[in-house]
């Protein structure tokens, strides 16, 4: 019976994993059902924070400021100051981020900007607010979710190795094998449910923030002619949202995501 200690603890991943989820679940939900009053509205760098990350909000930094005539972006990814005075700590981190010299490559002032005090402060005005999810809370969604993924491959390997061990036993082998299924299908049917029901909108805003950020890309649908529309389909759904070629393909050449 060497397999049963490896059952046993697939049984513990599993379960341990599907228990954060579910506890996750609920007080995601109870935090739901807590409105009151506060916040009543978003700015424009919050909901790019919310929707997208440190990395949003310098896209959306840098895409306001092509926009209104104070940055030029080349579809060859470069950036060229044309106004040198920010208008907001955002804007002067990024014109920081290209430097004394006027120009620079769009990615490292992406990268720059995204791990500025500015956005850090943003952040952390959210998470007091109770808007953002604070990092590395292992309480949440998307983190559960994250390590009932790891639970999967965890629990496969436990099976492997107790199939594949040489030491004689009186239970078949296939029977092992139907015993690990168990824990191994409680744990991918904790998956299939959360992606239909538990999917957050964004990772990296809390309850409260996914209903404010509701009403934000309700905004965002008017016409883009309209600068406070553009710049709001910007920063709920990145610069994808963005009409100019021009602007499109200097943003092509990216880095990876910067992580808070």
């Amino acid at each position: 019976m060497f397999w049963v200690p490896l059952l046993l603890l697939a049984w513990a991943i599993a379960g341990v994993a599907g228990l954060r989820l579910c506890r996750a679940a609920v007080r995601e939900a109870a935090c739901a059902r807590e409105e009151a009053g506060g916040r009543q509205g978003l700015t424009l760098y919050e909901a790019a924070f919310l929707s997208g990350g440190p990395a949003r909000v310098a896209d959306l930094t840098l895409v306001a400021m092509a926009r209104q005539r104070r940055l030029l972006l080349a579809h060859t990814g470069w950036a060229t100051v044309v106004d040198p005075r920010g208008r907001d700590a955002m804007e002067r981190t990024v014109i920081g981020a290209i430097g004394p010299e006027g120009q620079s490559p769009i990615a490292p002032v992406r990268k720059a900007a995204a791990t500025a005090e500015a956005v850090r402060t943003l952040a952390e005005r959210l998470v007091r607010a109770g808007l953002a999810v604070p990092e590395g809370d292992g309480r949440t969604v998307p983190e559960a979710l994250r390590r009932l993924r790891l639970a999967v491959p965890a629990v496969a390997g436990l099976a492997v190795a107790a199939l594949l061990m040489p030491v004689p036993s009186q239970m078949p082998r296939l029977l092992v094998a139907l015993w690990f299924a168990l824990p191994l299908v409680f744990t991918l049917g904790c998956l299939a449910v959360a992606r239909f029901e538990l999917s957050p909108a964004s990772p990296w805003a809390s309850p409260a923030g996914q209903r404010l950020l509701a009403s934000v890309r309700q905004a965002a649908d008017g016409d883009t002619d309209d600068d406070r529309a553009y710049l709001t389909s910007v920063a709920v759904r990145g610069v994808h949202a963005v009409g100019e070629p021009q602007v499109r393909a200097a943003f092509a050449h990216r880095e990876p995501r910067v992580e808070w």
